[in-house]
Parts: C-alpha cells; structure tokens; sequence
C-alpha cells in the first residue's frame, strides 16, 4: 500500500504575525515567544490553524484520535504484562498502515528532556503549536525538585523522506484542542544539531533558564 506525503503546513502558516512583528518561521517565532515578557497562549495559534485550509486537510485525513494516541502510548510503556506482550506491536503495525509520511522541512515541538529510548522504539508525542510547548515545558519545569530548574523547549525539523506519522484529531470542545499534536511513529534517524542557553524571564527570586534543543529527524 503507497503512502502519501502530507502537505507542508508551514508554508501556509508563515509568514505569522505575533505581537505585531512577522516572522518568517517557526523556528524565529518560538524564539521570540521564549524571550518575550508574555504568557503563552495556546488557543491563539490553534484558531490560526483550525482556520488553515493545510491544517483541516492534516486532521480530516487522520483516524488518529486521543484516545486511540493514549492507549497506543500506554501499551507501547506496558513492559510487565506477559500474557499481552504482543500487544504493542500488533497495535503498531495497524496503526502503521495509516501512517502518512511528514513533509520534508516541517518544524514540529515537544517540551522537556528527550524520553529514553525514543530511538528504539521509534515514537514520539509533537506539536505544531509553538505555544504549547512552550507551556508544557513550564508546567515540568514548575514540578521539578531541583533548585532553580531549567525549562526545555525541543524543536525537530524534517529531513528525510521516511517519516511517518499521524496528526492527531482533537475534540474541539474541549481543552485538548490546544494540543495540535502529531504523532511520529517510525523514523530512521534522530540526531541533535544543536542546543542554546536562553535568558528567560525573572520570576520571583527564580532565574529562569531556558534550554532550547534543535534536532533533525529523517
């Protein structure tokens, strides 16, 4: 069975206007929201992208719910269960003949340390909305136990021809319509190109430090 490519959506997205200031990519985008003295605001972007034509085509295509995402998450984690060992795998292989591949040069998000053993089993949880990310990292960094902590904002752009994935559809009634979430389920290689240390807002007597990781995915 042949796959199809979806759509690029930053190309329809950007240029943005943010703060009314234009930028041209994610990437300058999510950095201006990081430094800006501005709380994050998720539901903005995701009214942006419900009313953009490439985003509708993204998420009409896909079977790929939340529902079905949490449940796939929680048998691919399950490693004490025997008898239905071969769950995970089985789910997998049928969630993979719908996978579509991701467009070449797509910027997708995701907060915090990267999850061990990612590049073995190949699955990993993104988003498209800047916003989101940027709020999740917040929310890991607020739980941390460590003096100080260091918020963690991911950005991975597409490289290669292989990557496969589902957009993930969203209830729109409900809060997790802000997630804007793309599910990648098989890639060939994950590789760090960079990381930068970011002056982030003072709050309190806290410091805030941002750590904002850049990876290439093909």
């Amino acid at each position: 069975m042949t796959k199809s490519t979806l759509p690029l959506l930053d190309s329809s997205l950007y240029p943005q206007i943010w703060q009314q200031q234009k930028f041209t990519n994610p990437q300058a985008l999510l950095l201006a929201m990081l430094t800006a003295d501005i709380t994050a605001d998720a539901d903005a972007f995701t009214k942006q992208l419900l009313k953009n034509d490439t985003y509708q085509d993204w998420i009409n295509s896909s079977i790929f719910g939340r529902y079905l995402q949490r449940n796939f998450t929680a048998f691919s984690q399950q490693t004490e269960d025997s008898f239905n060992a071969d769950m995970p795998l089985l789910f997998r292989q049928e969630l993979m003949r719908h996978a579509q591949y991701l467009p070449l040069e797509q910027v997708l998000f995701f907060a915090g340390d990267m999850p061990k053993g990612v590049r073995q089993i190949k699955v990993l949880s993104t988003t498209v909305n800047p916003s989101t990310a940027i709020i999740n990292a917040q929310k890991l960094s607020a739980k941390s136990t460590i003096n100080n902590p260091t918020m963690i904002i991911n950005q991975i752009v597409i490289t290669g021809k292989q990557v496969l994935g589902f957009p993930i559809r969203h209830n729109k009634r409900t809060s997790e319509r802000l997630r804007n979430e793309v599910l990648i389920l098989d890639f060939q290689d994950l590789r760090l190109v960079n990381e930068m240390n970011i002056k982030g807002k003072k709050r309190s007597n806290i410091e805030e430090s941002i750590l904002l990781r850049s990876y290439e995915l093909r």
